[in-house]
């Protein structure tokens, strides 16, 4: 019978090209299935088998619960129970007592033989789908086998991938026998059917699909820094080049736009924007927002953002339908952009410029007159006043040495004030709190006036919370909050 095992185990292994392994643990799986079926209770058995010899041993096995939480006699045993057995047996860990061995030859159970071909399929299409993956291929090809609720099943010799309906283009007509190319997203190997899960939305595919129409991208002599996408309707794509003998959109649009024309050809006529990348964070930003003209721009490297100023004419363009060319824009170059005319854009210059006023009187204790030549002079906070050199201030014509050592001397006094009283709403901040990544003392005191001075405080706040109370970016609160809840989860799987 020993040899019956080995010699049944490697005609599977062989058949269906899988390691032996996964049949032996396919074979016990089914020969545990077919013990547990001796018993008119509910039991849990376990199956050895020997790798050398095809020997097999069973067993029928209590897992171990602490004492008074037991609550399957069939299954379970108590630790005291345990360890009068084995006196240091573990919580989890099982009492197993030997069994006869089922005879292989009288499973009768077309379960059992289920169990081996089904762990056999699985095992299978794990391999196919490694395969795969280790060509390093991130676009398949193949041709629809079904179309269900869900979306679409696409075959490619023995690899079957599923594309779900969202990750389609929006009003294309897809049908059962099509061929189509699509982007390996991801890959999911829990549950049963396909484990890869194709794109034709994401921008990455527009990037394969102009590799596979300009050659210099394959020979690296041009490249697509970044893509966004409003599937089946507008992209855009940044190229840059460092050969200079290169022009990278027009090598992208092609003679008569043949290029651009095929991939747009691809995504159910999906126009695409060519524009040039740039280091210069506002260039780029310029080139992405085209074809509106730019008058001018702000850029705000603290939140990230860039207020674009465009005349009336261009407003229109610039925003796109439904914000559609102003999203594109942000999505590729990753800047927030705020598009407004000269006159938004003056009202915000005047609002921002009277708050610093009103800060600046206010802290220094100074006119109006004071604190416009501050600003004229490109003072922006007290901090810059306390501690940029002396020699700066100096400099300013409408000042002398006595107005410049005063001003310093409020503003370092202010700055003082503020941090004693920092230091006092803070003082009954737990440390667990003041440790957290991220956190720093003004960020702490704000959370102090708003009641939060626990690890646990912060760790129980949503998100719009969070925002609320100490005016921190969503970004930075969801951070925040979920480092703050992150030893809830550390200690559950302790536990």
């Amino acid at each position: 019978m020993s040899r019956e095992v080995l010699l049944l185990v490697d005609a599977l292994a062989r058949e269906k090209n899988v390691p032996r392994e996964i049949v032996f643990q396919s074979l016990e799986s089914a020969l545990a299935s077919a013990t547990k079926k001796r018993f008119k209770e509910d039991a849990d058995a376990r199956v050895s088998i020997d790798r050398t010899t095809g020997d097999y041993e069973s067993f029928r096995r209590w897992q171990v619960v602490p004492d008074g939480e037991m609550e399957d006699h069939d299954l379970q045993i108590i630790l005291t129970e345990a360890q009068k057995q084995i006196p240091d047996i573990q919580v989890g860990d099982f009492i197993e007592e030997e069994l006869e061995p089922v005879e292989l030859g009288r499973i009768g159970a077309q379960a059992a033989k289920q169990v081996i071909l089904q762990r056999i399929r699985d095992a299978e299409r794990d391999q196919i789908v490694t395969d795969f993956l280790q060509r390093g291929e991130d676009i398949m090809s193949g041709t629809i086998k079904r179309m269900d609720r869900e979306g679409a099943i696409v075959e490619s010799g023995k690899v079957e991938a599923r594309l779900p309906r969202d990750q389609m283009i929006p009003k294309e007509n897809l049908r059962v026998g099509d061929r189509v190319r699509a982007y390996v997203l991801r890959v999911n190997r829990e549950g049963r059917g396909p484990q890869l899960i194709l794109s034709r939305t994401a921008p990455e595919f527009i990037k394969y699909l102009f590799a596979l129409e300009v050659p210099e991208i394959e020979q690296g002599l041009l490249e697509i820094k970044a893509a966004a996408r409003d599937a089946g309707v507008r992209a855009k794509i940044a190229v840059f080049t460092q050969d200079r003998r290169i022009d990278p959109i027009g090598t992208c649009v092609g003679v008569r736009g043949s290029r651009v024309q095929a991939v747009t050809g691809e995504l159910a006529g999906e126009r695409v924007d060519i524009v040039l990348w740039s280091e210069d964070p506002a260039q780029f930003v310029i080139g992405a927002l085209a074809p509106a003209n730019v008058s001018s721009i702000v850029v705000d490297e603290d939140k990230h953002s860039m207020d674009v100023v465009v005349d009336e004419d261009n407003l229109a363009l610039a925003i796109g339908t439904g914000g559609r060319n102003v999203r594109l824009a942000s999505e590729l170059t990753g800047w927030q952009i705020n598009i407004m005319t000269a006159d938004e854009s003056q009202q915000k210059s005047e609002q921002e410029r009277t708050g610093l006023r009103d800060r600046l009187m206010g802290k220094l204790d100074v006119d109006e007159e004071v604190a416009d030549i501050l600003i004229d002079e490109g003072f922006t906070s007290v901090e810059e006043v306390a501690y940029v050199p002396i020699n700066e201030m100096l400099e300013i014509e409408a000042f002398d040495e006595d107005t410049v050592n005063e001003l310093r001397n409020r503003a370092r006094n202010v700055l003082l004030t503020e941090a004693i009283a920092t230091e006092e709403k803070i003082g009954k901040t737990a440390e667990d709190l003041l440790s957290l990544e991220g956190m720093d003392h003004q960020l702490a005191a704000r959370l102090a006036d708003a009641g939060i001075r626990t690890r646990d405080d912060l760790g129980e706040l949503a998100v719009d919370e969070l925002v609320e109370a100490t005016g921190v970016d969503e970004e930075r609160a969801k951070d925040l909050i979920m480092k703050a809840r992150a030893h809830w989860f550390a200690d559950e799987e302790s536990a």
